[in-house]
């Protein structure tokens, strides 16, 4: 089987590094950048690099792994392109933008809408990392509107990193993933933000950042233009989500203020729920 790769940072540089181990399979890589192309022959992620004109010519599957904007633009183009059996799959973290576009095109059976739910803070080839997917829940959407067979290789494909796939539409995985995900990156952005404004003294940010500062900041440090993407593609859930979070979060500071323990004890204990969901 020949896969390729169309964009090289954290996911995609991690699923190539997890394909490329697997026997008859060669992985071939497809970046504008060309920093990101050296590093990912240099870390050994890909066989080789390649152009979009020649994958869509005669990969067996193409995975396309930039942000979701760069996702929108490319993928109607390259359906344009593939021979009748190439698999085209996305690994956005928003769907509904991405299936709207191709929702009519003559290919689309051929594609698959897919968001792995797997990921660090960190970005580019070099924070590829080996079975990154391994026991991580994969998300496909619109599975009516894909062909069996392509499903189906798009099925192997993730089961081969150790995923399993949950169905859903791409409006219900945007709402859902509105709360799960892309509020959290907006919290931790926010925090960042707030600290660094508050706290001049850079030095005692690092003396004292706790394993707490650092578990909620550290999202902050994710990659600005892929999260922007996501941010804007996804607005209409990601508001309604901030609504809630930060009438939370108004309730929380006025009980604070006030030294309302009675109130701040109640909303920690509700929130203390979640371990029920998590654990």
């Amino acid at each position: 089987m020949k896969v390729a790769i169309v964009g090289l940072g954290l996911i995609g540089g991690s699923i190539a590094r997890d394909l490329k181990a697997q026997i008859n399979v060669s992985v071939y890589g497809v970046d504008n950048n060309e920093t990101h192309c050296k590093s990912a022959l240099d870390l050994d992620l890909v066989h080789g690099l390649a152009s979009i004109g020649d994958v869509t010519l005669d990969s067996d599957v193409i995975i396309i792994a930039t942000p979701v904007d760069v996702i929108e633009l490319l993928l109607p183009q390259i359906l344009d392109t593939i021979g009748p059996k190439t698999v085209v799959i996305d690994v956005g973290s928003t769907k509904s933008d991405i299936c709207n576009i191709v929702q009519n095109h003559p290919n689309r059976g051929q594609f698959v809408a897919a968001h792995p739910l797997a990921g660090t803070e960190f970005s580019g080839p070099e924070a590829a990392l080996k079975g990154l997917f391994a026991d991580a829940k994969n998300i496909i959407c619109e599975k009516e509107k894909s062909n069996p067979e392509a499903l189906e290789t798009a099925l192997q494909v993730f089961e081969s990193m150790g995923m399993k796939t949950l169905f859903m539409s791409a409006e219900e995985h945007d709402r859902h993933l509105a709360y799960v995900s892309h509020l959290s990156h907006v919290t931790s952005f926010s925090l960042g933000l707030t600290v660094l404004d508050i706290e001049k003294d850079e030095k005692q940010i690092f003396n004292l950042a706790s394993t707490g500062f650092r578990s909620t900041s550290r999202l902050a440090k994710s990659n600005p233009q892929t999260w922007k993407a996501i941010f804007g593609r996804n607005r209409k859930y990601l508001g309604e989500a901030l609504d809630g979070y930060i009438k939370t979060l108004t309730e929380f500071r006025d009980a604070i203020k006030e030294n309302d323990e009675e109130k701040m004890e109640e909303m920690m204990k509700e929130a203390n729920d979640i371990k029920r969901i998590l654990s």
